[in-house]
């Protein structure tokens, strides 16, 4: 149900205090500066990515923005939209600040706390939020014509962050901190996950109070949106039944493939054809809390599944059918991302002759040489063409010269979050040991890894 009342703007409160650390966008030229090491590089890419979601953030919310054009081009009225999906992934990524000392901890716990009371303010739907909001209200903006409400993926994705925060925090000495915890934690609660089955043995994607189950989208078939079923089968307070998770979303076991592509075995689809792999995203937004080694079930053995898809993208780049300039194994990697011919969902079924680094780069944990070498041909061959003010700009591409200065939410989230998984699994420790996750994970019938 939409929360009553006008969104109350905290006066006095100073959100964009602290300089992350300072402005690390000097570089040795256009291409090769000064060798860094591994771990020096990780670290640099982290710090001035996390930039999006510190500096960057909305004013009024501490949320991220849905999008930031350096070249200052904008949709009508879209400068100060934030995205709620995008927004879990930035809350993940204070995290990581705090923990790397990119900010300090009393700076991101003041941060955390606003946005804890933000979120309570701000419009929901039977618990959960809209796919954006504007910032300086609080209050719905459409996705579409019928996505006027409830987003549940959306907030499944805030949800995973939500109980990181709430991890993270709840044994603090200090009596400010757990109360953010306790505040993650009555939001993550309020999520009413069985009400967007709608009566049938499947999630639904949306519900809008003007157009109900209009969307009519079920959320069915492998792709981003594990994470939603994962918690909505652990939630202690509106769970839906197991059945659900094994009739709507595996369709009955359907989900599962046994065609490969480029001789790597898929594992799971979404539809047919049985060979087509999906945007490169789908092996990073569920799993940016959900550890997946060892993360096993009747359909797949997800470690495996998101190392493949990974594999794939590279095979694809290394065969290069359709002749693009720059592919190979020194860029790879195809998601869904700013392209030549607008907002696009690449894969190797849909290649447009662009590169989108968050692909590549938030898959480290799978393909850990692999996306290093990427890593360094964007740093210190693309140099400053793909290098700005909060990391890797979004996609380019070298047949059509094309690198433009633009950052969406939801591609520079998973850099910071993958990054630091791949790091010291933060983010999977974390969201793993939450005893509802295990709870729903048993319910679910996953083998999982043991929890650190």
């Amino acid at each position: 149900m939409k929360h009553a009342g006008l969104f109350i703007v905290i006066a006095g409160f100073l959100l964009l205090a602290g300089s992350c650390g300072g402005r690390e966008t000097a570089r040795s030229g256009s291409a090769n500066p000064e060798p860094l090491t591994d771990d020096s590089l990780l670290s640099l890419v982290q710090r001035q990515t996390f930039r999006y979601f510190w500096e960057g953030a909305e004013p009024t919310s501490g949320l991220a923005r849905e999008r930031i054009h350096l070249d200052g081009e904008y949709p009508q009225n879209d400068r100060d939209v934030i995205t709620i999906g995008g927004s879990g992934f930035g809350v993940m990524a204070l995290l990581v600040g705090m923990e790397r000392g990119f900010i300090s901890k009393a700076d991101g716990a003041d941060r955390l706390k606003h946005i804890m009371d933000y979120l309570k303010a701000a419009d929901r739907y039977h618990g959960a939020w809209p796919h954006w909001l504007y910032g300086p209200t609080g209050r719905t903006k459409s996705f579409s014509d019928r996505d006027d409400g409830g987003d549940l993926v959306e907030t499944a994705f805030m949800a995973q962050a939500l109980i990181c925060v709430r991890e993270y925090f709840r044994n603090d000495v200090d009596d400010g901190n757990r109360e953010i915890a306790a505040k993650a934690d009555s939001l993550w609660k309020g999520i009413d996950w069985d009400f967007y089955r709608n009566n049938q043995d499947v999630l639904f994607w949306h519900w809008s109070p003007t157009h109900q189950w209009g969307m009519n989208h079920a959320i069915q078939g492998y792709d981003e949106c594990l994470i939603t079923y994962v918690l909505a089968a652990s939630s202690p307070t509106h769970p839906i039944p197991v059945s659900t998770y094994h009739n709507g979303w595996a369709r009955g076991g359907d989900i599962v493939s046994a065609d490969k592509k480029y001789g790597i075995p898929v594992i799971l689809r979404h539809n047919a054809p049985e060979d087509a792999v999906g945007p490169l995203f789908w092996a990073h937004y569920s799993y940016l809390g959900l550890d997946p080694r060892e993360l096993k079930d009747r359909y797949a053995d997800y470690w495996q599944l998101n190392t493949n898809h990974a594999l794939i993208n590279r095979a694809h780049a290394l065969r290069n059918p359709n002749g693009y300039k720059g592919y190979g194994e020194n860029a790879w990697g195809f998601t869904a991302s700013y392209s030549v011919k607008g907002y696009a969902a690449h894969h190797p079924d849909n290649d447009l002759g662009v590169i989108s680094p968050t692909a590549a780069l938030s898959s480290i944990p799978y393909t850990p040489e692999y996306s290093m070498q990427v890593l360094r041909y964007f740093y210190e061959t693309l140099g400053d063409r793909l290098w700005g003010e909060y990391g890797f700009y979004d996609a380019y591409s070298e047949t059509e010269n094309w690198f433009p200065q633009r950052y969406l939410a939801i591609d520079q989230g998973p850099i910071v979050v993958m990054i630091e998984n791949y790091r010291s699994r933060l983010l999977w420790k974390l969201f793993m040991r939450a005893p509802e996750i295990q709870h729903g994970l048993k319910r679910l019938g996953f083998q999982s890894p043991k929890i650190d």
